[in-house]
């Protein structure tokens, strides 16, 4: 298997990304991937760094790790999966960085690199080496922006990077401002897309398109499974710990149940299907992505990209 690619005399090593919205099976079809073409899974998945934050963030792994302590998933290692703890800051920077060297690792190794998770903006931080650290203030926007409430903040946010309003404490206007700020400038002019120092990659985006019905139907029987499976315990696991204003617990299938709403279930499957709905907004904006039915049309495109 052929891992560089040459365009205009430049080594470009190859790397997929699996995106797509929850629930769609990007997790399923990354491990396919890995198991046809030997590959490694790096998630990229803004709420799967954390530790104790397991059901609700939807983690997969075998019982065991592999030798070198990755967790793995039918053997493929899983890297960047319960990196800190819940009640540790970690940024887009933060985790773009550690990808970029588990990245480099996997290459290092022989092995194919498989990009997988639902968080756009963490994706695009790889794909199109976003340089974030560049974000300067913009004065104008903070003048905007201050004089909106930290609903409307977070509602902004929302728009712009779904995954970090997850997690961020949306009664902090100044973190809520901050946030913003480093999205737009993440997605704006070329002076802020592109990071000299980071590794631009040959990349083949492929993206799970689903009927909504069947989308909406996969993410209520998986919330179900949750319950089942004690994500209310989870739940009460990290606010005695933490306690109910832990920014992590602010996230959809969290927050819901640390308000101890009667329609705490109903209210996450709804919630869920509007998240779901954001992120294909997000992807369907990269026109760089190959949309497909299933896994046997994946390993098709991947087959054609990596001979």
């Amino acid at each position: 298997m052929g891992l560089i690619r040459y365009r205009g005399g430049m080594a470009a090593e190859q790397l997929i990304a699996v995106v797509g919205p929850t629930a769609s099976g990007k997790t399923a079809l990354a491990v396919r991937l890995a198991l046809a073409f030997d590959g490694e899974l790096v998630s990229a998945d803004s709420r799967q760094v954390y530790h104790g934050m397991d059901i609700g963030t939807g983690k997969e792994r075998d019982p065991l790790p592999g030798p070198d302590g990755v967790p793995t998933l039918l053997g493929v290692p899983q890297h960047l999966i319960d990196l800190v703890e819940s009640d540790e800051a970690f940024s887009l920077a933060d985790w773009q960085k550690r990808a970029f060297a588990v990245i480099a690792d996997v290459l290092g190794r022989g092995k194919l690199p498989i990009l997988v998770g639902g968080t756009g903006l963490y994706v695009k931080a790889v794909v199109d080496a976003l340089d974030l650290p560049d974000a300067p203030p913009d004065l104008g926007l903070r003048r905007r922006l201050e004089g909106k409430t930290s609903s409307e903040l977070l509602w902004e946010l929302r728009d712009l990077d779904p995954d970090k309003a997850k997690t961020i404490d949306r009664f902090n206007k100044r973190r809520l401002i901050r946030a913003i700020e480093i999205a737009r400038a993440a997605v704006a002019g070329e002076e802020h897309a592109v990071g000299k120092e980071w590794p631009h990659y040959d990349v083949l985006q492929i993206g799970i398109d689903l009927p909504r019905e069947e989308l909406y139907r996969r993410i209520d029987a998986r919330v179900d499974e949750q319950m089942a499976r004690g994500l209310a315990g989870e739940v009460a696991g990290l606010v005695k710990r933490y306690g109910k204003e832990l920014p992590a617990l602010s996230g959809i299938g969290y927050q819901e149940l640390v308000d101890s709403a009667p329609d705490a279930v109903q209210r996450i499957k709804f919630d869920t299907h509007a998240y779901a709905r954001r992120q294909m907004t997000w992807f369907r904006k990269d026109k760089r992505i190959h949309w497909v039915a299933d896994q046997e049309e994946a390993v098709a495109l991947a087959q054609v990209f990596l001979a």
